[in-house]
């Protein structure tokens, strides 16, 4: 895995939180921009006929226009109220019920989150599949990747069970400075896989596979067993 594609897997997770407040704060601009100018324009008073006409002079005149202060309107917080309610939905649907069970917990919420993942987990598979024929990685190769595979599960699980816990990562707040902290921290657990996968495939056939359009870090991050991670607390 070259350190480009570790670069990438070590800060998706900031990345694409980054991306979204970006795209956020965009559109909330965007709609503010979009009812200033609605006001301006509503509140301009019509131009007499002597104006008109002495607009169609050769000579032109301009008389400087007072634009008068714009009210105040509740719909200017609507992309902030959307997004809190967006908040609220993640607490919701990821977060404690009320005297819920680890037990209802994970009944209600893994069934969930398996069926998100079934069709991104077979595309990689089936691109580590194709890499590997393309890279001539042998059948004990690929057993040895597997078993190492296990004790980075087995980390990632350990690391992200204790940011829940701790509540780091928490789905009742949005605390981005922690989920960069915790991309971080993937970053440095794909650090060490990365040693691992070295010492079992050569040079050339890393660089093959990287070539073919395969990331081990992607390949990781979606085939890690989210759905064996314990609850999280409940809401404070």
């Amino acid at each position: 895995m070259s350190r480009s594609g570790l670069w990438i897997a070590s800060t998706v997770v900031g990345a694409l939180i980054s991306l979204w407040l970006y795209r956020e704060n965009r559109a909330l601009q965007a709609e503010l921009d979009a009812r200033a100018e609605q006001q301006v324009v509503a509140s301009k008073p019509a131009e007499p006929a002597a104006t008109v006409q002495a607009a169609q002079a050769p000579e032109r005149r301009f008389r400087p226009i007072s634009l008068p202060a714009l009210p105040t309107s509740s719909h200017e917080q609507s992309k902030l109220d959307k997004r809190a309610a967006k908040q609220e939905k993640m607490a919701a649907m990821f977060g404690r019920a009320d005297g819920e069970s680890d037990d209802d917990y994970r009944q209600r919420v893994m069934p969930m989150v398996s069926a998100f993942l079934i069709i991104p987990r077979k595309r990689v598979a089936d691109m580590r599949k194709l890499a590997e024929q393309k890279a001539r990685v042998t059948e004990i190769q690929d057993q040895r990747l597997d078993a190492a595979f296990q004790q980075v599960y087995s980390n990632v699980s350990a690391y992200a069970n204790k940011a829940i816990a701790d509540g780091s990562v928490s789905p009742y707040e949005r605390n981005i400075a922690s989920w960069l902290q915790f991309g971080g921290g993937l970053g440095n657990i794909l650090e060490d896989a990365n040693a691992q996968i070295a010492n079992i495939l050569t040079p050339d056939q890393m660089r093959t596979m990287y070539d073919a359009g395969f990331e081990w870090g992607e390949y990781l991050g979606l085939q890690m067993p989210w759905e064996q991670l314990a609850p999280p607390p409940p809401r404070r």
